[in-house]
């Protein structure tokens, strides 16, 4: 009997494999970049809506509402993009961001939160 182990290691010694990478993983990166763009829609229609019939505060918020919606749109255009080039190059993952969603909701909070304050302070 031999005294080597029945399976060995080679040290610096790399096996390449091809990844396969299924489709319904780039057909869901567009699902949720198309469910980014929608709710920049309807931010934008909240921002339209009280650019047009708002007074002076309404005008306010609907700056701020847009550039908020502006600045979802570049983000998922960014991550959709990042995430495309990984899904192409083969690349495993993870493909999720937590910095994003959580600026972009703070951001959202502060623009509904600037508009209850103009809102109030209008009133005194």
């Amino acid at each position: 009997m031999s005294t080597q182990p029945l399976l060995q290691r080679t040290a610096n010694k790399r096996i390449a494999l091809p990844v396969r990478v299924e489709p319904k993983v780039a057909f869901a990166n567009e699902r949720t970049f198309l469910s980014w763009l929608h709710f920049t829609v309807i931010l934008g229609g909240l921002a339209v809506g009280l650019l047009n019939f708002g007074d002076k505060v309404g005008k306010i918020s609907a700056a701020i509402f847009s550039l908020v919606a502006v600045g979802i749109m570049g983000y998922a255009l960014y991550t959709y993009h990042w995430r495309a080039s990984s899904i192409r190059k083969g690349g495993r993952g993870p493909y999720d961001d937590r910095l994003g969603p959580t600026v972009l909701c703070a951001a959202l909070l502060v623009s509904v939160i600037v508009n209850f304050v103009l809102r109030f302070a209008e009133g005194n």
